[in-house]
């Protein structure tokens, strides 16, 4: 493989970095020797569940060898992904609910005592002190995960936005217990078992819905009471926030609140003193992928603590070999496997806390809120280590110009409604007098299939605030973008006029930063939030929803949510379902009738823009606005 060759970065600096990297290989040049694909697997259309297999679905034979036909393989194949994807999300909010439970009964404070008294309100839980409070919803939260499938989960009435709970009633997808629905879904899509491509795809739904209130929502709201809430700041994002001075430890993953005890704990004169003996200044936290997408959310809670955010997941890499970062320490995905030999080449220690992440040349110390300030004072004690043992053996190269000083974060779907006076309507005005045309939530990972690594994000951004549409992003999405700018002061003159003037005005850019993936529920509630003002149903909102560059089957599982709530969903790629006539119906054209959701599969940026604005007009038209 020749190394130079790469694929395109939309982040110039960051690809002028790695270029100069001509010795280390990256995903970025990965790409291309693996750019032919299997025709039948990007269709859909290979099963190999069983020893007959794999079979592939051809003009000629269209039945694999047991009678299944395109329709149910395709069907079963895309289920299966959503299951995996729900899957991930729902171990997460299970270990973040548990997280908080035996900090309640270890009698460790809360940051985010405002949202515990919010969310116990939504949850009906009856007025008790703090620590009541805390045992009590993660139990309840804990107890639906666990029910049989059976047994329709409890909180889902409390955390839907009405409406949609109603037709979500009415089409029988309100979901049993979500750790049962997803065991159902790989039982449903075994060997010659279900072949009824239709319902499938309800059960599908049904996943995205379990995903989107519990493993988005609820994850959120626990992390919030536990880390404290999002509070909208400037901080810098890029390479530039990494300080070669300091012992820096670079987290992976999603879980946020496995990370409470080490902050904590850095801001101890202990963990100075400890630095400062192999000749450091201090601890830093390096943010890379969605838990530093989280903690730059949060930051404000955190300034001694967390440096800032230097990219999303295929970022990570680079960030590597910078050769400043002393330890990564994974606990889910996206800790990509190709960490692992730059690492390697320079001298990273990693250590896992979670062993679904475990990598190959990871230490694993498995995670548990009884430990967590051992766990912590390990990862300290290693990270010191690292540092004193490689600092004089490599080289530090950081480009300090990459990024910006000051990229606006810290929006929640409360810090929002506060900096708009304290409810939505003064958006809601915007968008009816035109002067904001309407939103398009930008969302979910960063591939380098899609034009390149962030490409399609970045220039489809650009599409949409230029015809006067805010942008809302979460996930991988806002990592590219604010190191691309357009979340930092001047991004305004990329917009239309009529944009600009409000993001002058308010002094905002015209891409607003949510954070993580798990945000994507925080921008549910910012629908259901205007669409509660509104007394209308999420579906008719001038709200249009894409994830451009999704990568992993997660982001199948948001989506899948997304379509229950009634969003036209649009992928730059397909999620493998073209190789069937049926399902590709079902979801591109025949679910507008069923949940109010559409699927909008466009590999043009501009085509896709257009078809997005298109909506964003009819449902301005149907609004009368």
């Amino acid at each position: 493989m020749k190394l130079q060759e790469f694929c395109e970065i939309a982040d110039k600096e960051l690809e002028k970095f790695v270029k100069q990297k001509s010795n280390l290989e990256t995903s970025f040049n990965r790409v291309r020797p693996q750019s032919l694909k299997c025709g039948f697997g990007i269709q859909g259309i290979c099963c190999r569940l069983c020893a007959n297999g794999p079979c592939r679905i051809t003009p000629d034979q269209k039945r694999g060898v047991c009678g299944a036909d395109a329709h149910t393989i395709v069907a079963r194949n895309f289920l299966r992904a959503v299951a995996a994807g729900a899957a991930c999300y729902l171990h997460v909010v299970e270990n973040t609910a548990e997280n908080l439970k035996q900090m309640a009964q270890n009698s460790v404070s809360f940051k985010g005592k405002r949202t515990l008294h919010k969310l116990a309100e939504i949850l009906n839980v009856p007025n008790r002190d703090e620590k009541e409070l805390a045992l009590q919803i993660s139990q309840m939260v804990l107890e639906d995960l666990y029910k049989p499938r059976w047994k329709k989960m409890k909180l889902t009435k409390f955390l839907s936005y009405p409406a949609r709970y109603q037709k979500w009633e009415e089409l029988n997808l309100l979901p049993g217990g979500a750790k049962s629905e997803v065991f159902d879904a790989l039982v449903k899509t075994s060997t010659n078992l279900s072949s009824d491509p239709v319902d499938m795809l309800m059960h599908a739904l049904r996943l995205g819905i379990a995903t989107g209130l519990y493993g988005l929502i609820l994850t959120n709201m626990l992390n919030d009471i536990i880390m404290g809430e999002p509070v909208i700041r400037t901080a810098p994002v890029g390479f530039r926030v990494i300080d070669p001075d300091y012992i820096n430890i670079m987290p992976t993953g999603h879980q946020h609140s496995l990370f409470w005890a080490l902050m904590e704990m850095i801001n101890q004169k202990e963990a100075e003193q400890l630095a400062q003996s192999v000749g450091a200044k201090g601890f830093r936290i390096i943010g890379c992928t969605c838990v530093g997408q989280d903690f730059q959310l949060r930051g404000e809670h955190s300034n001694s603590v967390f440096c800032g955010h230097a990219g999303n997941n295929f970022t990570s890499e680079a960030v590597l070999a910078t050769g400043a970062i002393d330890l990564v320490v994974s606990e889910f995905n996206c800790t990509i496997p190709g960490l692992e030999p730059i690492a390697e080449k320079y001298m990273v220690k990693m250590m896992c806390l979670d062993d679904v992440a475990k990598k190959s040349n990871a230490e694993l110390v498995q995670y548990s809120p009884q430990n967590a300030y051992e766990i912590a004072k390990k990862i300290l004690n290693e990270a010191a280590e690292s540092y004193k043992l490689r600092r004089t053996k490599v080289q530090i190269d950081i480009p300090v110009d990459h990024g910006f000083d000051q990229s606006l974060t810290g929006i929640s779907e409360d810090s929002l409604r506060e900096f708009l006076g304290g409810d939505y309507r003064p958006l809601i005005d915007l968008i009816a007098r035109g002067e904001i045309k309407g939103i398009a939530a930008i969302v979910g990972c960063s591939n380098l299939t899609s034009l390149g690594h962030d490409v399609f994000t970045v220039e489809l951004t650009k599409e949409l605030i230029k015809r006067d549409i805010l942008v809302l992003s979460a996930g991988c999405t806002s990592g590219g973008l604010e190191n691309c700018g357009f979340m930092s002061k001047g991004a305004e003159k990329m917009a239309g006029e009529k944009l600009r003037k409000v993001c002058e005005k308010l002094n905002i850019p015209p891409v607003l930063n949510f954070g993580p993936c798990l945000a994507i529920g925080r921008l549910e509630m910012v629908a259901a939030e205007l669409a509660r003002t509104l007394n209308i149903d999420i579906p008719q909102l001038p709200l249009v929803l894409s994830a451009p560059q999704w990568l992993e089957e997660q982001a199948l599982a948001d989506g899948a949510f997304g379509l229950a709530l009634g969003l036209p969903l649009h992928l730059s790629i397909p999620p493998f379902i073209t190789g069937s006539s049926l399902v590709t119906e079902i979801l591109t054209e025949k679910l507008s009738d069923i949940t109010g959701g559409m699927l909008i599969i466009d590999g043009d940026v501009k085509s896709s823009a257009d078809k997005l604005e298109a909506i964003v007009n009819e449902r301005r038209r149907q609004l009368g606005i």
